[in-house]
């Protein structure tokens, strides 16, 4: 029962934090008014009204019986409600209309309704609130004539009811605004904070941070600061310790290669030289592993260029297809890495590689595909462990260590994106990216 309670609450409260506060805060303000408003139509207006009916229908009957009991005084009669009511008489030969103008949900027509009925019955009379601005008209059968009133509204319903309402809307919309503005700005550093919590995600490089808003939330953004100088510090760090490795190990690999170039057996040089090889190549893998943890700042990349220039790049068969211009925000050099493992990727193991890129209104979806032999379904959740290789007909990374799409990986979801595997159309492997705008 909790449980279904919970999920109705979290179906029906906004998501924001700034509107969850200004629920808190406006919800006890409109619902007070509400409280106000009913108790002063139930017991104040409505009780009002209602008297105010009943004397007009009263004095309205007894015009209309001084009328049938001396007709010959009808000009006295009229000056005298005229002046003493501020009545508009007059008598007319006409039949009571059939259709009534009445307001349902009108609290005065409906006791001007009821007054009328109790007083003179059905059929009997007839009335119009809507015709005049201040004014009312009701129609009395008298015998076989129509007395028609004109009667100021103010003799039916109290006159202060507008004034009353006012003064109650006008405070709650004055509190409501100003806790807008309040919320407003307590909210505001909740916000940036979260804004730079996800460039960071993302890879964006964050300088520093400057703490404001409320002292908890001062607090939490010095700290997030200092996490962040903590992490770019040891990523800094490992990134210098790697470079100093690659120099260091470079550089007795390269004296092997002399030294293997005057051996003059050269069946023994050339297992060792591809031995070398293979070493250089694991040293790569390792070292672009560790660059995708680099900071790098975002740009705008045309992704037309972007690919054709990847494109360019490779001697064998790749068939591209764009749909329309398309501009995406991201680290143009970690994308390139990425995509560069997964297509050279393909054509380790396949004749061609595919390509597919197009975008809805949030996201961008590139599909890359080739006619290779494909991998398992149930190896697709392993092949993206960092040092993992596939010892079956298809090993990604054959030549390296295992990296290629743990980096692609890594990359995709630090741009806030998916990366999956699945069967191609050509019989290979189908990568599919997803990145949101």
């Amino acid at each position: 029962m909790s449980f279904g309670l919970n999920k109705f609450l979290k179906a029906i409260f906004p998501r924001t934090l700034f509107y969850r506060s200004l629920i808190i805060v406006a919800a006890p303000t409109i619902l007070l008014q509400i409280i106000v408003t009913v108790v002063f139509f139930d017991s104040i207006w409505i009780k009002s009204n209602k008297g105010m009916t009943r004397a007009l229908v009263s004095e309205l009957k007894t015009l209309r019986d001084v009328y049938i009991n001396d007709k010959n005084n009808l000009d006295y009669l009229t000056d005298s409600f005229k002046n003493n009511f501020n009545f508009e008489i007059t008598i007319k030969k006409e039949l009571i209309p059939e259709d009534s103008n009445e307001r349902k949900f009108s609290p005065m027509d409906r006791s001007l309704r009821r007054e009328l009925k109790s007083a003179f019955g059905n059929g009997s009379y007839w009335f119009n609130t809507l015709k005049y601005k201040e004014a009312v008209v009701i129609k009395i059968k008298s015998e076989e004539e129509v007395i028609e009133f004109i009667v100021p509204k103010d003799k039916i319903a109290p006159s202060s009811v507008r004034l009353f309402l006012l003064w109650i809307t006008l405070p709650s919309f004055l509190l409501t605004l100003i806790a807008i503005i309040f919320l407003k700005n307590q909210t505001r550093p909740i916000v940036n904070l979260a804004k730079v919590a996800e460039r960071f995600g993302k890879g964006d490089f964050i300088n520093e941070i400057r703490p404001s808003g409320a002292m908890e939330i001062r607090k939490a953004a010095y700290e997030f600061d200092r996490m962040i100088k903590r992490i770019n510090r040891h990523l800094t760090q490992r990134s210098e310790m790697l470079s100093g490795i690659s120099h260091d190990l470079r550089t007795p690999l390269t004296r092997l290669k002399l030294q293997l170039a005057m051996i003059e057996q050269k069946e023994i040089s050339m297992k060792m030289s591809k031995d070398i090889d293979e070493m250089e190549r694991m040293l790569n893998d390792y070292l672009s592993f560790a660059k995708t943890q680099i900071q790098e700042e975002t740009t705008a990349i045309n992704m037309n260029e972007f690919f054709d220039e990847i494109i360019k790049q490779k001697k064998k068969k790749t068939h591209l297809n764009i749909e329309g211009k398309i501009v995406f925000v991201g680290r143009e050099n970690a994308l390139k890495r990425c995509l560069n493992n997964i297509i050279d990727n393909g054509f380790t193991y396949g004749g061609n590689v595919f390509i597919k890129v197009n975008k809805s209104s949030n996201r961008l979806y590139i599909l890359i595909e080739d006619d290779g032999e494909g991998i398992p379904v149930n190896e697709y959740k392993n092949v993206f462990k960092p040092f993992f290789r596939l010892d079956k007909s298809r090993s990604l990374n054959k030549s390296g260590v295992g990296l290629g799409m743990s980096i692609a990986e890594d990359i995709i979801k630090s741009h806030g994106g998916n990366i999956q595997l699945g069967e191609s159309k050509y019989n290979g492997l189908l990568v599919k990216i997803s990145l949101p705008f």
